[in-house]
């Protein structure tokens, strides 16, 4: 019987929580608890480089799950969505319930920030309801000792009759005495009698009324007095979770349903909402928090937080909060763009010294010469642009922007923004997936997952695009300096800095302006409220930054990247080698956008480079110097003088690039960005929505701005 309830959860972990399992011998560890806890660091020093992520099944939600081995044994360990509690009001926490509830971790490690006690163990109390398989794992003892709190892990085990655990995560040897105790715990080499969570008498004697029949139906699959109090608040998410993964039908069960019902008749009588019975049931736990943490915490010094308290009036005061918070980006955006500049040249230099190779090799085996000119002044060509253009811009963003969120700044321009977000009925967190939009909007897109309303995380998605990112800022950035620096010397590159920063914030306006816009359309919707946690500033960490921004971000993006320019390439090649009537289709395609061109204060060529630059924006210039020098291939002028003589005798002015400058930052999302949304919302519904919204106001922008300047004679 124990074998064949072994197997049964063996099959339900690998085929409904995708878990990648070796053996029905695994021991699978579930690792919990808060956001900024830590947990990801002890995840990734436990599991090393023998890691995977992926998503949960039919979630957006990123997973990842890692192996280790100890005493002869493989150990599973899967990195839950960091979340406060389990009442279920987002995907997160829907996730990490249903894991703890229906895979049956064989351990369940709960990760608490010994700083915050007491708000940490809301969640502790909340997990040792459904499983008592459970290791407390206290981390950051060491910013705890800087803090001068002590905390009794003895007493606090005792208290919570389970096994508790000191760690500091960076420090791989803290974690051997949280192996020890994991093992005793999958081995049943420890007494275990959990904490027993005590409520309000009124809900005690009605728990104790219907547990029996909850029992009655699902036996030993899950704790009942768990399931008893979601029923009571009538909780259809977990129902729903329930028919999903234990294919029992409560609803079904009429003597269950008889009883619920005179249970909320009572409760009816007693002027006791829904609502406030899930208040009783949180105040409850969080009464058992505090008396516990006050029983176990040991202050030595009362004045611990005032660093963090003053360095947060500063950073988050309404006088220096946003020009701080402009100023650090300013210097992200200036390293991400002045620093790429050398390691692009070198990529590009070494991939196309690859390319000569390739040429050489292709002359010494006689191949067709369009075969050449396809493969590789097209295909290779167009890879190489992108690769040597995207990868030094992220390789430099990401590990930045980390840093700032390692540090614990990120939290802090949620708070800056947040009050315009609400305003614009959209989610707080939209901040920080703008911010990473800067970046790459493809990776910004990914990073909406962090927002749990689907409503706004679709606003943020659609909106997200119309932050520039390191794909168009050299466009917007050679643009500005030829056009508006000119030859003014130290007065023009600060007026070329100034428009770039004007673009920036017009890039964030438009952004609430449309979110807005949305929120009261085909979005409408109020705002969600959300916890907004101002973690310890802390120390970053050097391997958890390479990690998350190398290969979570920066390679992840590339190689989506990489996925829409191949193809991208034979179709650039195409349009400028296939001709009709002596002129290329380039060239046919540039005369018929001419009029609509001109209109929006561009030309043909200008538009069809956005439209053959819809791989990667970073193509869109070696794209209209292609058309505008009549080659067969991608291409780039030596100087920018070049650049600006061949513009100006192809009719440029100042309004050609004020007008490219403005659809630069407001045109379809790139390919790589377009299928991210595509994979994200699994909607191409959405996809062309997020398409359609920025070239609409790209188009409309453009069309105010030309003819408002002809109207004037200002040209």
């Amino acid at each position: 019987m124990k074998n064949k309830k072994k197997l049964d959860v063996y099959k339900i972990q690998k085929e409904m929580f995708d878990i990648k399992l070796k053996s029905i011998n695994d021991i699978v560890i579930a690792l919990a608890g808060n956001p900024n806890t830590g947990k990801s660091t002890i995840f990734n020093n436990l599991t090393g480089l023998n890691q995977h992520t992926g998503n949960w099944p039919g979630k957006t939600v990123s997973s990842a799950q890692g192996n280790y081995q100890y005493n002869n044994n493989q150990y599973v360990l899967v990195d839950l969505p960091g979340t406060y509690s389990l009442s279920t009001n987002s995907i997160d926490e829907q996730i990490t319930r249903d894991f703890i509830c229906f895979a049956k971790p064989d351990v369940t490690v709960i990760v608490i920030d010994a700083t915050c006690l007491e708000r940490n163990l809301n969640l502790t109390l909340q997990i040792l309801e459904i499983t008592d398989k459970v290791v407390v794992c206290v981390n950051l003892l060491d910013e705890a000792q800087r803090k001068r709190i002590e905390i009794d892990l003895n007493k606090l085990s005792h208290l919570l009759g389970v096994a508790v655990v000191g760690t500091i995560g960076r420090d791989k040897n803290t974690l051997n005495e949280l192996k020890k105790a994991i093992e005793k715990i999958a081995f049943n080499k420890n007494k275990i009698i959990p904490k027993k969570n005590q409520y309000d008498p009124l809900l005690e004697n009605i728990l104790h009324d219907i547990t029996p029949y909850i029992n009655k139906n699902i036996y030993d699959v899950i704790n009942p007095r768990f399931i008893s109090l979601r029923l009571i608040e009538d909780d259809f998410l977990m129902i729903d979770s329930i028919n999903t993964y234990s294919k029992f039908n409560l609803i079904a069960d009429t003597l269950l349903q008889d009883k619920l019902y005179q249970i909320r008749l009572e409760l009816d009588k007693k002027n006791i909402t829904l609502e406030k019975l899930r208040d009783l049931i949180v105040t409850d736990i969080f009464k058992m928090a505090k008396v516990i943490s006050d029983k176990v915490i040991i202050i030595n010094n009362k004045n611990y937080n005032n660093f963090d308290r003053k360095l947060d009036n500063i950073l988050t005061s309404k006088l220096f909060g946003i020009p701080i918070m402009l100023a650090l980006l300013g210097m992200i955006f200036y390293l991400t763009i002045s620093g790429a500049n050398i390691p692009s040249d070198l990529l590009a230099n070494g991939l196309f010294y690859i390319e000569e190779r390739l040429t050489w090799l292709f002359n010494l085996i006689n191949a067709p010469n369009w075969l050449h000119s396809l493969l590789i002044l097209g295909v290779y060509r167009t890879l190489a642009w992108v690769i040597s253009v995207m990868l030094p811009p992220m390789a430099i963003f990401f590990p930045l922007f980390t840093l700032l969120e390692d540090l614990g700044y990120l939290s802090r321009i949620a708070f800056n923004l947040d009050h315009f977000f609400k305003k614009a009925c959209a989610h707080g967190k939209q901040a920080l997936t703008m911010c990473m939009g800067f970046g790459c909007n493809a990776a910004g897109v990914i990073s909406c997952r962090i927002i749990d309303s689907p409503r706004e995380r679709l606003i943020a998605i659609i909106t997200n695009n119309f932050v520039p990112c390191n794909g168009r800022f050299p466009t917007l950035i050679a643009l500005a300096l030829i056009f508006i620096a000119g030859n003014s010397g130290l007065l023009g590159n600060v007026l070329a800095t100034l428009s770039i920063l004007a673009t920036i914030i017009l890039a964030v306006i438009i952004t609430l302006v449309i979110s807005k816009l949305l929120s009261k359309t085909i979005l409408k919707g109020l705002p969600s409220s959300f916890v907004l946690e101002l973690p310890s500033y802390r120390k970053p960490q050097l391997s958890k930054i390479i990690i998350r921004s190398i290969f979570d971000r920066t390679l992840f993006v590339l190689g989506r990247a990489i996925v829409i320019a191949a193809p991208a390439g034979v179709v650039i090649w195409g349009m400028a080698n296939i001709s009709i009537n002596d002129n290329s289709l380039l060239h046919h395609s540039a005369s018929f956008l001419d009029p609509l061109g001109r209109t929006i204060g561009m030309d043909g060529y200008i538009l069809m480079a956005f439209i053959l630059g819809l791989p990667a924006n970073e193509i869109v210039i070696p794209i209209l110097i292609m058309g505008y020098m009549s080659k067969e291939y991608m291409l780039e002028l030596n100087t920018l003088n070049d650049m600006r003589q061949l513009f100006i005798n192809n009719g440029w002015t100042w309004l050609t690039a004020i007008s490219t400058m403005l659809f630069s930052l407001n045109h379809w999302p790139c390919g790589t960005t377009l299928l991210t949304i595509k994979k994200e919302t699994k909607s191409l519904k959405w996809t062309i929505i997020s398409f359609l919204i920025p070239t609409i106001i790209g188009i409309t922008l453009c069309f105010i701005v030309a003819q408002t300047v002809r109207l004037f004679g200002l040209i």
